[in-house]
């Protein structure tokens, strides 16, 4: 069967993103639903059919057209902050043409409609209102939520979910009732990079207040005035938000976002043995650093079971990438848990995490703690010390503390290692533990880095060598896409690895040494396509997909992906009772 023939064989599932749209507006109601609003795109046709005469100019333009004269505006504004805002402004008002803009643009854009510029965005929340996007959940009216909920989207299923509560966001810290924003670009990115139909998505926020002094003593702060609630109060919304969404939307995905250190993988374990969630900072984050590192490590010539892991760092980020380490272990090498763990070592503010630090230890980092006879002076357990004693092949960096891998820290690991793979992955690029340029000169050209953040080519001898960057957006769209397709009843360990193996495939560094040990957000459709497939294949095996008929060939499984895939292009209308 061809592939034309196969796509024509799945053309009439639901999510299917080609063929005619229903569409019940008609004159000014359509032209202000972002969903069905083509702009001049309307033809002549559609303009008698939905009453749109004289509501329009006369000239009918097509979507290219368009782009290029939203690019020339979006191109006007100054900063990345009016971009940002402009950028807004556009989705509310044509989601195709939104979308098309950002594809044909993603290099230039994607740092202006996500990190960093949307953390500007999100810290001037409550001053740059002007429309609400998406659900306001408040821990003072809990009572109200199944009612909130239900006014989304009646009749229609969601499929995913982002929920923020807004205490950490993109290394700006506690934004309150901005969290919604956060949650509306995680949705952009899994609409651009993954093709999660926009329709079927929903953005939602949970004030519990705020301890960021500053937005409880501004006039214009749109959301509770009041110091975070804890405790058992807070457990509570969670819980009534969790099975109020499933009730409403059985079908739909959760992606938590951004939740505070203490609470995001407490949270993540307490439901995903229950429910398909994800907790993009934690599984992530673990997913797209273990996918760099199985590519490093293919490059090396260094056997999993061999490999020795430095993570300086373990907050939920930090030890979400080392469970995902951990799993890979597990699962490829068949050792225990216990046994899978000793390949890692962390270290967070007291040094390296020993089991003497006692309460010092969240639990999340217990199983991680080392004997302290291992290292004999308390001392002996800074960076420097550890990394010459430990000699990994591996140095991870999520600390936040800029220039921490200095230059005596980088050459003591070159000394014990052919290709050593450093990675400093805090964001923003002001907070990364090293500059790639030095890591390349300290290490003579030897290592293998990715970054959290863009940087350019390093230079060595005259030639320039291309740095991977962990951007998170190359994994959790194309792990959601497969979860949402497959109707897995849950998101298991072993999807997660597969989806690391389909993203670590793709490594450009694979083919050419030049290129980078991850590949590039512009290339992440396909990416996701790949990930998506791994996932789908691995939900199928465990038993854990719910949906009928998924193809069990490769040729067919990708295109039955690919064809629920939204795609930013105008599709004809059809007048169902225009209001």
């Amino acid at each position: 069967m061809s592939a034309s023939q196969i796509q024509a064989k799945f053309s009439s599932l639901p999510r299917a993103a080609s063929g005619p749209l229903e569409c019940p507006y008609e004159g000014m109601a359509i032209l202000h639903n972002s969903y069905f609003n083509k702009g001049p795109a309307f033809s002549e046709e559609e303009r008698t059919t939905f009453k749109l005469h004289g509501l329009l100019p006369p000239n009918e333009q097509t979507l290219d057209e368009q782009v290029q004269r939203a690019y020339e505006q979006y191109s006007s504004h100054k900063d990345d902050l009016a971009k940002n805002t402009f950028m807004a402004t556009v989705k509310a008002q044509d989601e195709v043409l939104y979308y098309k803009l950002l594809q044909t643009h993603l290099k230039e854009m994607f740092s202006v409609i996500y990190t960093p510029t949307e953390g500007d965005a999100i810290q001037n929340y409550s001053r740059l209102f002007r429309r609400p996007e998406g659900c306001f959940l408040n821990i003072r009216d809990q009572d109200r939520i199944e009612e909130t909920l239900s006014s989304f989207d009646p009749g229609k299923d969601v499929d995913y979910i982002v929920v923020s509560d807004g205490e950490e966001i993109l290394g700006i810290g506690d934004q309150g009732v901005g969290a919604i924003l956060i949650s509306v670009a995680k949705l952009v990115l899994t609409t651009l990079c993954a093709g999660i139909h926009p329709s079927r998505q929903l953005p939602v926020a949970l004030d519990c207040g705020t301890n960021n002094e500053k937005l409880l003593k501004d006039k214009l702060y749109l959301g509770l005035k009041q110091p975070r609630v804890r405790g058992e109060e807070y457990d509570r919304f969670v819980e009534r938000f969790v099975k109020a969404a499933r009730k409403r939307f059985p079908k739909a995905y959760i992606h938590f976002e951004d939740f505070g250190r203490h609470n995001a993988k407490r949270i993540l374990d307490r439901f995903r043995s229950h429910i398909p969630c994800f907790n993009d900072d934690i599984q992530g984050t673990g997913c797209v650093t273990l996918a760099a590192i199985m590519a490093a490590l293919h490059i090396s010539r260094v056997k999993l079971e061999d490999a020795r892991v430095l993570i300086f760092g373990a907050g939920s980020a930090g030890i979400g990438v080392a469970d995902r380490i951990s799993d890979i272990i597990a699962i490829e090498t068949h050792k225990s848990p216990s046994e899978s763990r000793r390949h890692i070592w962390c270290l967070d503010k007291p040094g390296l995490l020993v089991k003497s630090l006692g309460d010092q230890l969240t639990p999340e980092q217990v199983p991680y703690a080392r004997e302290d006879a291992e290292f004999r002076e308390a001392e002996g357990r800074d960076l420097f010390s550890v990394v010459k004693e430990v000699k990994p092949h591996v140095l991870i960096g999520m600390s936040t503390k800029p220039n921490a891998f200095t230059e005596n820290v980088v050459r003591e690991m070159a000394q014990h290692v052919e290709r050593p793979i450093i990675m400093p992955l805090s964001n923003p690029s002001r907070l990364h533990e090293a500059q790639p340029q030095d890591i390349s000169d300290w290490t003579g050209g030897r290592a293998l880095i990715a970054t959290g953040s863009p940087f350019p080519p390093v230079e060595r001898n005259g030639e320039k060598y291309e740095i991977a960057e962990c951007n998170n957006s190359t994994a959790f769209p194309g792990i959601g896409l497969g979860v949402v397709l497959s109707r897995a009843r849950l998101l298991s360990d072993k999807m997660l690895v597969a989806a690391v193996m389909a993203l670590a495939s793709r490594a450009p560094a694979l083919e050419d040494p030049k290129r980078p040990i991850l590949p590039d957000v512009e290339d992440v459709r396909g990416i996701s396509v790949e990930v998506a497939k791994g996932v789908i294949k691995c939900a199928v095996r465990e038993g854990l997909a719910q949906e009928e008929g998924i193809p069990a060939s490769d040729q067919e499984l990708e295109q039955w992906v690919r064809v629920q895939m939204w795609e930013a292009k105008y599709r004809p209308l059809v007048n169902v009772g225009g209001k």
